[in-house]
């Protein structure tokens, strides 16, 4: 499971064993874990997934992929090729 970006104390990675899925991210902050849909052709994202975040952890994480989002998708990308470990 690669981390891609560790920001004000959250880790965006990927699980490697969901190939079969769109393009997403996980992230984790202390006991707070998530995962957002991403699609790049709307330039958006929703909630697959949260557990025990707060309003302002989903407004903090959503901020880190918009601010990031080209960049997650192209490492996404890289991991599906198996260019990233």
């Amino acid at each position: 499971m690669p981390t891609i970006l560790f920001i004000y104390g959250w880790r965006l990675f990927f699980y490697s064993n969901e190939r079969n899925e769109p393009v997403h991210i996980h992230a984790r902050k202390g006991d707070v874990e998530c995962k957002f849909w991403l699609y790049p052709n709307q330039f958006d994202i929703v909630e697959a997934h949260v557990y025990n975040a707060n309003p302002a952890d989903i407004r903090a994480i959503r901020r880190i992929i918009f601010d990031n989002f080209d960049y997650i998708v192209s490492m996404y990308e890289a991991h599906q090729h198996g260019e990233l470990e």
